[in-house]
């Protein structure tokens, strides 16, 4: 088994490695998914087993059904403005997460946005403000806004803990499986 948490630079090379190893690979890093598709092709020509996922931590992945349930919903009320704020540490490389990237994209599958853009936007895209601040293992918060209210999900780790237990939990689901998987897979 090989769990991958490292640089964007490196990782395509790193994870068919394992594919031509036969290793199942999970990896959490961001910032390559550009070269998803490739990775996902190596690990089908190795009959080998793969799960991506922009966060492992299993109350992110309940997260993420709740925003495209509440995005589902507030589809009728164009009154209200969607945006996304993450909160992470300072050494955290890149910005915004692929967490709220996430987020933005099961937006936009269920609303009328285009797009998403970091640190503001026009009317067909979904502003997404990224923070740095020390010592802040991550915080997510998708809000609606209106001209009389407010509403917030959120999503704060208290550590890395959950991240951690969540890769370990989809490295164990992974054992003895081939094909291309995500957390949905694995949790439900």
């Amino acid at each position: 088994m090989a769990i991958d948490f490292s640089n964007p630079h490196a990782d395509l090379e790193k994870i068919t490695s394992g594919f031509t190893q036969k290793l199942p690979v999970v990896s959490g890093t961001t910032g390559w998914l550009g070269k998803y598709q490739e990775a996902v092709k190596m690990c089908r020509k190795n009959d080998a087993a793969f799960i991506y996922a922009s966060n492992f931590s299993l109350g992110v992945n309940l997260f993420f059904e709740l925003n495209k349930k509440l995005a589902e919903m507030m589809k009728g009320f164009p009154e209200y403005s969607v945006a996304i704020e993450e909160t992470h540490h300072t050494q955290k490389l890149d910005a915004p997460s692929g967490t709220a990237i996430t987020l933005a994209e099961q937006l936009i599958e269920k609303t009328g946005k285009k797009s998403w853009k970091l640190d503001g936007a026009g009317t067909d895209e979904i502003p997404v403000h990224a923070k740095r601040i020390e010592n802040v293992p991550g915080t997510h918060v998708v809000s609606y806004n209106s001209s009389v209210d407010t509403i917030n999900i959120e999503h704060i780790a208290h550590s890395r803990d959950g991240f951690a237990l969540g890769a370990i939990v989809a490295a164990e689901w992974l054992q003895n499986k081939k094909g291309v998987f995500t957390m949905k897979d694995v949790l439900f």
